[in-house]
């Protein structure tokens, strides 16, 4: 089974739970309508890496997510998550009506970074994601049509959380391909500062 570290200790989730099309500018520079209901997939513990991966059986796309791991009926730390996806794959699976799983779900689709405690859902954390030295995404909380409140009650209303579960809150707009070799910095950030800096490099 794969593994989190939340302040250094191993932390293994049954399962990630996504929000989809959380920030409108996301929703519009991809053409898609603005649901009228929380958009929801899942994630097995199987999709969870360290590893950013440019390529899984075609070109893959980064999406950069505020992720918070629950436990005990509340989220209790935030790090950053990329949810990796084919899009095209994704955009064939759509166009045919199909659950797009096969291009969400896939192994190593759900890189993070480390996670940090927090004692309270701060309204201010956000997420920035600088690649090659230009940032590229920036959004959070006061962005999102769902805060993580509504999240983790819309959740609880139809699904059982287990604790240590991951649950991702959307990405801000700015999304693309990952070329292989390229340098990724993603950062969480409140009004206190930076909570966490995480570096990878794109691998083939």
């Amino acid at each position: 089974m794969n593994h989190i570290l939340l302040d250094s200790h191993k932390i293994i989730p049954s399962k990630i739970v996504c929000i989809g099309r959380n920030y409108v500018d996301h929703i519009a520079e991809l053409s898609n309508e603005v649901p009228d209901h929380m958009v929801v997939f899942v994630k097995p513990n199987s999709a969870i890496s360290t590893t950013l991966h440019s390529f899984h059986q075609e070109p893959l796309h980064y999406e950069a997510e505020l992720s918070f791991v629950y436990q005990q009926g509340k989220f209790v730390a935030v790090g950053l998550g990329l949810d990796l996806t084919k899009r095209g794959l994704q955009g064939q699976l759509k166009a045919s009506g199909l659950p797009w799983e096969r291009a969400k779900s896939f192994d190593g689709s759900a890189v993070f970074s480390e996670f940090v405690a927090i004692d309270t859902l701060d309204p201010t954390l956000s997420l920035e994601l600088s690649i090659n030295d230009q940032l590229i995404q920036q959004g959070g909380i006061s962005l999102m049509m769902y805060k993580p409140q509504q999240i983790l009650q819309e959740l609880q209303s139809f699904m059982t959380l287990e604790d240590g579960d991951i649950v991702m809150t959307g990405t801000p707009k700015g999304v693309g391909v990952i070329n292989s070799g390229s340098q990724f910095v993603g950062r969480v950030i409140s009004e206190k500062g930076c909570l966490l800096e995480q570096h990878w490099v794109a691998q083939p």
